[in-house]
């Protein structure tokens, strides 16, 4: 028989913005339930050095920040669950999910922090050097490669943005796009064509990251010619993979209002979507900024905005 649980908050997804809505709405004496998904703990599981996360003088590893996240959201009465949202109702309220295990939720809110994940280029020697040369985040890691030749990924606005951004830092950015032209803005390709630290390398695309073991750090970066598949091998301690996100949003498909690519629609100044008593915090929303402390920020809000929200209707 399936077990079946009413509470008064059900947050989905538990990185930033998932732990902060579950403190924040345990501490109002809601006793939120939280669904942990596939990757507890979110993006920040798989990012070592945290430099830019408020309320630390030295560097702080992600999955111990997370760690101490979900500590806290325990200790203030949040429950747990590690298990995946199979599918959710939200034509009456109170509103129904399901998980994968068989575990029925009916619940009078719901904050969805799922997130969203980086697009990667899915070649086998990526993997070895994530965190140790490749990142999908310049504002997170741009500041480790001070004075360092890296290169970026990709041709739309976020890849222009970030060797942009990166020129703070680095001595030289190249950016290698697959293509002969950029998508991006003609303002921001503008820019990037008139910055003395900016190359472009055109109709190429990365075939192999190459490095050292002990330690672990990228060196050199193998490209292919997409035209007559020569190669050529260039010095890069560090490569930023721009070509994109995608908000973890399938499972609310024709459920809630998304824009064209996918990511939760919220009202002006609330996290509130189109569904009363329905809040969406962090990157499954967040298309522009993808940081920890804003998806907190956002946590935060949500679970505000869902308490207000109970007092009122319940």
């Amino acid at each position: 028989m399936a077990k079946i649980i009413e509470t008064d908050v059900l947050i989905i997804g538990s990185g930033p913005a998932g732990y902060t809505a579950a403190i924040y709405a345990a501490r109002a004496n809601l006793k939120p339930h939280l669904v942990s998904g596939l990757e507890p703990g979110g993006q920040l599981t798989i990012t070592t050095d945290v430099e830019n996360y408020p309320g630390f003088g030295e560097v702080i590893q992600g999955p111990w920040l997370m760690e101490q996240m979900k500590e806290q959201a325990v200790k203030v009465g949040t429950e747990f669950h590690h298990d995946i949202i199979s599918n959710v109702e939200f034509n009456n309220n109170p509103f129904h999910a399901e998980t994968d295990s068989g575990i029925k939720f009916i619940t009078k809110s719901i904050i969805i922090a799922t997130g969203a994940q980086a697009r990667w280029l899915n070649i086998e020697t990526e993997n070895k050097f994530k965190g140790f040369g490749i990142s999908a985040c310049a504002t997170c890691d741009g500041f480790f490669f001070k004075d360092q030749d890296i290169i970026v990924v990709g041709g739309g606005n976020s890849a222009v943005e970030e060797s942009l951004y990166l020129t703070n830092f680095a001595s030289k950015v190249t950016l290698v796009h697959r293509r002969n032209t950029l998508r991006a803005e003609k303002i921001l390709q503008e820019r990037l064509f008139k910055h003395p630290k900016i190359d472009v390398i055109w109709d190429h695309v990365v075939e192999e990251f190459i490095g050292s073991n002990e330690p672990l750090a990228l060196e050199e970066i193998k490209l292919r010619n997409v035209n007559n598949n020569s190669e050529k091998i260039i010095k890069a301690t560090g490569a930023f993979i721009a070509i994109g996100h995608d908000p973890a949003t399938s499972l609310f498909k024709n459920k809630i209002k998304m824009d064209d690519e996918n990511y939760i629609i919220t009202k002006p100044d609330s996290t509130e979507t189109n569904i009363k008593g329905v809040y969406a915090a962090g990157d499954v929303k967040d298309k522009v900024f993808r940081q920890a402390v804003t998806a907190a920020g956002m946590g935060c809000m949500a679970a505000l905005e869902a308490e207000k929200y109970l007092a009122e209707n319940y």
